[in-house]
C-alpha cells in the first residue's frame, strides 16, 4: 500500500478556538488547500472525527447528505484521506484509522519511522553498492 506522509511545518495557533486548532492540525498534515474554497475536506473531517467519538463509520452517502456537497466530492476527499492513512474503509462505512486524534499522530509517527528506516536501508545499500 502507498501512502502519501506530508508533514507541513506551520506556526501553531495562539488562540484556543476549536476550530481553528482543527484547521491548524488538517494543514499541518497536509489535508486541506487553497484550491478547496468550501473547506469540503475540512468538514468531512469533523464529521468523521464526530462519527469516531461515537465508534462508529459512516458512508459517502451520508457524508453528501449531512453536508450538502456532491457524492463525487465527497469521494475525492475521503480518497484523499485514505492515501494518507488517516482514513480506513470497512462494511462500506468510513473511519478515521483510530478513535482519536492524538492516537492517530502517533501512529503517523510509526509510519514515518518506517518510511524512514527504509529509505535508510536503501541509502546504505546504494552507498554500499557505490563504494561510499
Amino acid at each position: 500500500m502507498n501512502q502519501k506522509i506530508t508533514i507541513i511545518k506551520i506556526r501553531k495557533p495562539i488562540h484556543k478556538d476549536i476550530n481553528e486548532k482543527l484547521q491548524w492540525f488538517g494543514n499541518s498534515v497536509g489535508l486541506f488547500n487553497l484550491r478547496d474554497k468550501d473547506k469540503s475536506c475540512f468538514r468531512i473531517f469533523i464529521v468523521l472525527i464526530k462519527a469516531g467519538r461515537g465508534k462508529r463509520g459512516v458512508s459517502s452517502d451520508d457524508i453528501a447528505i449531512d453536508l450538502n456537497l456532491s457524492r463525487g466530492t465527497v469521494i475525492h476527499h475521503i480518497n484523499k484521506l485514505m492515501d494518507a492513512g488517516i482514513v480506513v474503509y470497512e462494511d462500506g462505512k468510513y473511519f478515521l484509522r483510530v478513535n482519536n486524534l492524538e492516537n492517530l499522530i502517533e501512529e503517523i509517527e510509526k509510519d514515518l519511522r518506517r518510511t524512514l528506516d527504509d529509505l535508510k536501508s536503501i541509502a546504505k545499500d546504494i552507498d554500499d553498492n557505490l563504494g561510499i
